[in-house]
């Protein structure tokens, strides 16, 4: 058993996938220029059958997967919903408030009943209206979570604004671990998740971008400090998305580690044999979503909530897709 490896994931299967325009000043991870427009309907389709594949390969290694289509046209990122939605143990769920205008529909009401109909959710705390004050928290984006030890590790960036970091800690029993992250160039990291990874027996971090070297050494001491060993990523490591990757459990209790292809690609034999003493390492293919600056971490929302016993089937009215992968498509939105 582990709290920090969930046993289900959300993931978001768009319609309209493209680099999102409004988050390209920050996001040295995206690429430069977006794509040309008439390459952007072959750039959805590709990321479409990406998101396809990726859900197959984990339902496939024995993670539950509650896939959601968005066909709608203006919501170029809703393929990376842990920026606006996290769950917690003893049924907590969070919906955070998100930087980009266009990202901010991404919220939905569909998956809060799902999550409410198959888990047991306590109560669910909506901190978007918080975007009326220009307060931003973009979720497990902003914040690696540290389910066991309780902290919450952050780079500092205007998606993780300390206001609404201070909230979400008091109210989720987290301590803040704050700190500075840059690229080489001294550009601010984005997102903490493109650089940190907790899984639990080992963390990938990129430990060189952490700017203080006081600091550094404060939050390696306090990883290491929970039994873990710390595989320091470096820059070149971090920008493949070695760093963005998620440990999760399977049904017969298997840990595993999903990330990217290109992300297995870079790490070391030496770093691959840390993880794999506590882990089965599965690469997603994901090149197209990659163009965005995020990558599978980004792409799965994790379920910390204790599933309801299964109910008996319905005969409905109008036959539906019962595979574990049916697709989900109704799409209101909670929030502005």
């Amino acid at each position: 058993m582990s709290v920090q490896a969930p046993r289900a994931v959300v993931m978001i299967r768009p319609h309209h996938f493209t680099p999102n325009p409004l988050t390209a000043a920050d996001n040295v991870f995206q690429v430069a220029g977006g794509v040309p427009e008439a390459a952007e309907p072959l750039v959805a389709s590709t990321a479409h059958d990406e998101v396809t594949r990726a859900a197959g390969i984990l339902e496939a290694a024995g993670v539950r997967v509650h896939l959601f289509d968005d066909p709608q046209p203006d919501r170029p990122d809703s393929v990376f919903p842990n920026n606006w939605l996290s769950t917690h143990a003893g049924g907590h769920v969070g919906l955070f408030p998100m930087y980009a205008p266009n990202r901010r529909g991404e919220r939905r009401g569909d998956v809060i009943e799902m999550l409410k109909r198959d888990y047991r959710v306590q109560n669910v705390i909506d901190y978007s209206g918080l975007e009326y004050d220009d307060t931003f928290l973009e979720g497990t984006g902003a914040m690696v979570l540290d389910h066991a030890a309780r902290v919450a590790y952050v780079a500092r960036s205007h998606r993780a604004d300390p206001i609404a970091l201070e909230r979400f800690c008091a109210d989720f029993g987290y301590e803040p671990m704050v700190f500075d992250a840059a690229d080489p160039e001294g550009v601010p990291i984005y997102h903490t998740n493109v650089m940190m990874c907790i899984a639990t027996d080992f963390a990938l971090i990129g430990l060189d971008l952490i700017t203080s070297a006081a600091r550094r050494a404060e939050v390696s001491e306090r990883i290491a400090s929970h039994g873990r060993d710390v595989i320091a990523l470096d820059f070149e490591q971090v920008r493949d998305f070695a760093g963005n990757a998620m440990e999760l459990r399977t049904a017969a209790g298997e840990r595993i580690l999903a990330l990217s292809s290109r992300a297995h690609r870079s790490l070391r034999p030496d770093q691959l044999a840390v993880i794999e003493r506590s882990c089965r390492v599965v690469p997603l293919d994901v090149p197209t979503i990659e163009l965005a600056g995020g990558s599978v971490r980004c792409m799965l929302a994790g379920i910390h909530l204790d599933a309801r016993p299964a109910r008996p089937a319905v005969k409905e009215a109008h036959s539906i897709d019962a595979s574990p992968l049916a697709r989900q498509v109704a799409v209101p939105t909670l929030g502005v």
